[in-house]
């Protein structure tokens, strides 16, 4: 970096830079857990020596630091993929269920939106489509910060809702249904090249919450990749030409996940169990009558605090996941 010559290619420095940064993410935690180990045996010796409780009591202190420091740095090392520390489009889709599944996809939304505020990320509606009477059919949000896609691909599949229903005079139970899949966004400059024959474009009025118009020009943007059947689809902004580029770099992060699935494999099994948006298939299972339960039917981890995972609490259910997956 010091070469006079570095930043003359920009985009090759940047990637330099890059890399230098996720490296020193790896290196000085490691750096930090020696340090901290030498501490230990140090006061290990001085225990020995001098047989003095308060030395004891610090290295009980000094243990539990060290221990903390270890599991952060062994999740870190879990988030190994090539993807893992970009930023992230998240979509939800209602499924089966009708309004139901609508509402549970706007519950699903707020809990990604509420554990994303609790772990200083931000992120940005891209597109909204409205249920016909509640909640939303569809919402697709970016996602930014570091490792957000490593964290949030434990999210992929189908999430399912057990409880009384709200709609329902009968107040009889009802189980909902919606898909969430998340993607990495990828740089402008990646290597995807999307040809415009190979393009359909379709523009449309943005609509908000209870179908109210946005504006009253067709500023939103559909495109579809005819070879692949992927559609994306963006209205966060006035302008349809912003809309247009943003639905670009959607579609070329989705198109380069098809690309590392069909190279690497890893992802397949993910997407190929996510099946039908309905039951059968489902990774996780929110409980919220007769009782309170959340589980992961892959990784066998659950909770009784419901209402703690809905408000985005769902860490644990991210780590187990990684280290679920790195056991297989």
């Amino acid at each position: 970096m010091a070469n006079a010559t570095f930043w003359e290619n920009k985009e090759k420095a940047q990637e330099t830079v890059k890399k230098l940064k996720t490296l020193k993410e790896v290196t000085t935690p490691l750096k930090e857990l020696q340090e901290s180990f030498n501490d230990i045996m140090e006061l290990t010796e001085l225990i020995e020596k001098e047989h003095d409780e308060e030395f004891e009591e610090e290295i009980v202190s000094e243990l539990k630091q060290f221990t903390r420091k270890l599991e952060r740095f062994e999740l870190r090392t879990m988030l190994s993929g090539p993807d893992d520390s970009r930023n992230a489009y998240l979509s939800i889709h209602a499924g089966a269920g009708g309004t139901e599944s609508c509402d549970w996809a706007s519950m699903l939304l707020r809990m990604y939106c509420r554990w994303a505020e609790k772990n200083g990320y931000s992120y940005e509606l891209l597109e909204v489509l409205p249920g016909e009477e509640a909640g939303i059919k569809r919402v697709t949000t970016n996602i930014k910060g570091e490792w957000a896609y490593g964290y949030l691909k434990s999210e992929i599949g189908v999430h399912r809702l057990v409880r009384i229903s709200p709609f329902d005079a009968n107040h009889r139970r009802h189980t909902s249904f919606a898909a969430v899949d998340v993607t990495p966004e990828v740089d402008d400059a990646a290597e995807i090249e999307i040809k415009d024959e190979e393009l359909r474009v379709d523009t449309y009025r943005a609509s908000g919450a209870g179908g109210q118009h946005v504006n009253k020009t067709s500023s939103a943007v559909r495109l579809t990749h005819i070879p692949t059947g992927i559609v994306v689809q963006c209205q966060s902004e006035r302008s349809q030409h912003q809309n247009r580029k943003l639905a670009m770099r959607m579609l070329k992060a989705k198109l380069h996940q098809l690309r590392e699935k069909e190279r690497e494999k890893e992802l397949a099994a993910a997407y190929d169990e996510k099946g039908e948006i309905a039951w059968g298939n489902q990774i996780r299972s929110y409980v919220l009558q007769p009782y309170t339960l959340v589980k992961d039917l892959r990784t066998g981890k659950e909770t009784g605090n419901a209402q703690a995972v809905l408000d985005g609490e769902i860490e644990d259910f991210m780590e187990t996941y990684l280290k679920w997956k790195m056991g297989k």
